[in-house]
């Protein structure tokens, strides 16, 4: 028996939603109270919650997704296991119809996803290369959604909503598959504009 499969199962994304379900419509679930009480998942929730923007169809949605995907990707390249989000980010989030309003959207599509996603290949999510890789593109698709490209936020958005459902449901092999896409965005998307490789030389000289 697997690491992986000895240890007791955290939720997956359609119970945590569930979860989020129950209460006012119009409480608004904070950040972290939104990470409370997850583990291992909890990049892949706050990722999740942070690509929401990217899917309401206003100009300034990706604006919004692409600075808080890049926090994320940045700690992850940094190694930490648990995510840090500064005070005025932690106390606002999502309304909690919004939640639900999301998760009635995309319920079916976790539905015929659960058939295939399940815990596997722990390396893909663990091991500090693979936190490494992971961090990296998602700072790079952060980057990419935070620019304005015509008719690209659902295609990055959904992206990372790969990288999220891999790392809160545990699955290595849907995370590779994740990279394989990113890294196939990142290159059509970014580095044959020549935007992603400036905007990413600004972000470095500006933390450096």
């Amino acid at each position: 028996m697997s690491a992986e499969t000895g240890r007791k199962r955290e939720p997956g994304i359609r119970a945590i939603l569930d979860g989020y379900a129950a209460g006012e419509p119009e409480d608004v679930l904070t950040l972290r109270e939104l990470l409370s009480g997850l583990d291992r998942s909890a990049f892949g929730m706050l990722l999740f919650v942070s690509t929401l923007p990217a899917f309401i169809p206003i100009p300034i949605g990706g604006a919004i997704s692409g600075p808080l995907v890049v926090l994320i990707g940045a700690q992850l390249m940094w190694g930490r296991r648990r995510p840090w989000l500064p005070s005025f980010l932690a106390q606002r989030g999502p309304h909690r119809r919004a939640m639900v309003a999301f998760d009635r959207r995309i319920s079916p599509w976790l539905a015929r996803l659960e058939r295939f996603v399940r815990p596997r290949l722990p390396v893909m999510l663990d091991h500090r290369l693979a936190l490494l890789m992971t961090g990296l593109l998602l700072v790079l698709l952060g980057l990419l959604l935070s620019l304005p490209i015509p008719l690209t936020n659902y295609l990055f958005a959904g992206l990372l909503l790969a990288f999220a459902l891999a790392l809160i449901e545990r699955d290595g092999a849907l995370m590779l598959t994740a990279w394989v896409a990113g890294s196939v965005a990142v290159t059509v998307f970014g580095l044959l504009s020549g935007n992603l490789a400036a905007m990413t030389m600004r972000w470095f000289t500006n933390w450096t």
